[in-house]
């Protein structure tokens, strides 16, 4: 099991990993987006919220404190998903259509995000290899 749960972490990775690339070398396009959306200080918290993918990414991907990676990934995506992606405050369809299934990408995502914060608190070390064991124990 503990092979698929590495391949499980990787995949999950890559998302965020890409992600934050972009965050950090294409941080004024997304500066506009976000300061579109309502965003104070867009180009620093569009950095700071690279930074936060790429640890959290990581830190899942290599298996150190994965729980905790987890967990930070999971606030960045309930972050997202609300701040960024309220569909609801929007009037043209075809952008309330393009928001609602961003933000319902970043609710089940945060979902996976919680799950493997769980697991990997719950579970332990022994099968989910990596180069530390979970930060937190859950029983």
């Amino acid at each position: 099991m503990g092979i698929l749960v590495v391949i499980g972490r990787l995949l999950f990775a890559a998302l965020f990993l890409v992600s934050a690339y972009g965050h950090i070398t294409r941080r004024k396009m997304m500066a506009g987006y976000a300061a579109s959306r309502g965003v104070p200080a867009a180009e620093f918290l569009v950095v700071a919220t690279g930074v936060q993918m790429a640890v959290g990414s990581l830190m899942v991907a290599l298996g150190v404190w994965p729980d905790l990676g987890a967990f930070i990934l999971f606030v960045f995506l309930i972050v997202a998903a609300f701040w960024m992606h309220s569909f609801w405050k929007e009037s043209e369809p075809q952008n309330r259509a393009m928001e609602r299934v961003q933000f319902y990408k970043d609710l089940a995502l945060a979902g996976a995000a919680l799950v493997m914060f769980a697991a990997f608190a719950a579970l332990g070390p022994s099968t989910n290899p990596g180069i530390t064991g979970p930060l937190l124990t859950i029983r």
